[in-house]
């Protein structure tokens, strides 16, 4: 793409936010597992796709439920990537984002703001979890809440493990879930 080019999208993105025709803003985002795909509306980050996951089908996913209105525009996401960035150099342990829960609804919504609330370096169970959400049975759900999180890393999913102490499932691989909280314990 030519300087021009980059210049004319730079002005279009810009029109877009000014007349309210941005939607959902993404970009993507380097991280030691590959590439991450960021996505935020006005209200804070919605999505965060992990690198085994389909960019366009995320972004159909993103038009098909928000809105049509999606826009790469990766001025809009500078924060995410640099706290993204700092989390992965060991430097943040926690992040200072807006989040925009509309994915979430009902159980799922108290289960993912319950995994927001899982300090960094620790764990919690699925069983931990389904009573922070309110209704100590729900375990299995409590699983769906963190398989399906739409914003995996930003809100830790791979910080619930299983009662035996299993790791469990991760939907980055359960090697990247091991590589996180190896991390976060400073290995």
């Amino acid at each position: 793409m030519t300087p021009t080019m980059d210049k004319s999208l730079e002005r279009l993105r810009e029109r877009a936010a000014a007349e309210g025709l941005l939607d959902v803003a993404y970009a993507t985002a380097d991280s030691p597992f590959g590439t991450l795909l960021l996505a935020r509306t006005p209200q804070g980050l919605v999505r965060l796709a992990l690198p085994n996951e389909d960019v366009d089908a995320t972004l159909a996913d993103l038009a098909g439920r928000i809105s049509p209105r999606v826009l790469e525009a990766p001025g809009r996401l500078e924060e995410e990537r640099r706290e993204l960035d700092a989390y992965f150099a060991g430097r943040r342990r926690s992040f200072d984002l807006p989040i925009d829960w509309q994915l979430s609804h009902g159980f799922l919504l108290r289960a993912r703001q319950g995994i927001a609330a899982i300090p960094y370096g620790e764990t919690r169970t699925y069983a931990d979890l389904a009573r922070t959400a309110g209704n100590e049975r729900a375990v299995r759900a409590a699983g769906s809440a963190c398989s399906r999180n739409p914003i995996p890393l930003v809100v830790p999913c791979h910080r619930v493990i299983r009662s035996d102490g299993a790791l469990g499932l991760y939907a980055g691989g359960v090697e990247m879930k091991e590589r996180l909280l190896e991390l976060e314990r400073g290995a």
